[in-house]
This record gives C-alpha cells, structure tokens and sequence, in this order.
C-alpha cells in the first residue's frame, strides 16, 4: 500500500544523527512502522517525548506528511547536564499513499510516544465477486 520512493533514505538518517537535531528546514526522520490490519493500512510512528499539539499530519493528494518537534525540557539554573543523547529538534516523514487507500478517512491516535494512522482501504479496491452472466446465445455485431 505505500510506495517507496526515495532509496537513501537510510544514508540520509544516518547522515543526520551525526549532523545533529533537525531543524524545519532540514527535520530528522521518525522511525515507522506500516502494516495491513483488516481492511485498514496502519502506519506507526515513534515520537517519544513529544506532546501531541506539536504534532502536524498533513495529507495533500496522495501524499502523507508528519511532523513533529521534540523540545528541549526547562531546566533550573544549577543543572549540568552531563549526558544527552535523546535527539531534540524537528522529525518529519513523508511517504506516498496508494490510489487504493481512502484518504478522507484516515484517524490518528497517540498513546505513550506512538502517533498511530488508521487508513482504510478504498472500497474500490476491497475484492469482490463478479457474477456470470448466461446468456441465450451468441449475438454478432455488424457494422
């Protein structure tokens, strides 16, 4: 049901984590997951620690786009940070939805760092019998 498009994409994640936090103009990736379940694709995105109004689901055609912003946690004063390794900044995925995917009716869920997508599948494109029809014999078309 999703479509490939972009066959760097794991140069291009790995590039950005030794590049550091992204940035709107340059997001990180989330890690996914995508499966069928019944007559709905799910697609699942990791975004620990961040809050769900700084999330934006975006659906243009057939194009899907998350982003996200993870910030930084407010500090006092006399903390020293001693360890980061939890990646701040902005997480973005986009992935191209097949035709047979119902676009208007995609339900988003987030529960405990996971941004869950529901898409149902078109029912143009759900399998269904065709019927034979007999008939009383052979006709011929003339012109």
């Amino acid at each position: 049901m999703l479509m490939r498009t972009d066959p760097f994409r794991e140069l291009d994640r790995l590039a950005q984590q030794m590049m550091g936090p992204g940035t709107w103009s340059r997001p990180s990736v989330m890690p996914m997951d995508a499966y069928r379940e019944g007559d709905e694709y799910v697609v699942a995105f990791d975004l620990p620690g961040v809050t769900a109004d700084a999330i934006d689901i975006d659906v243009e055609r057939n194009m899907l786009t998350v982003k996200a912003e993870r910030r930084p946690v407010a500090k006092a004063d006399e903390v020293q940070m001693e360890l980061s390794e939890r990646p701040l900044g902005v997480f973005s995925r986009q992935i191209v939805l097949a035709d047979t995917l119902d676009t208007e009716h995609i339900k988003a869920d987030y529960d405990t760092g996971v941004l869950t997508l529901r898409i149902p599948i078109a029912e143009r494109a759900k399998p269904r019998k065709i019927s034979i029809g007999v008939g009383t014999g052979h006709k011929e078309i003339s012109g």
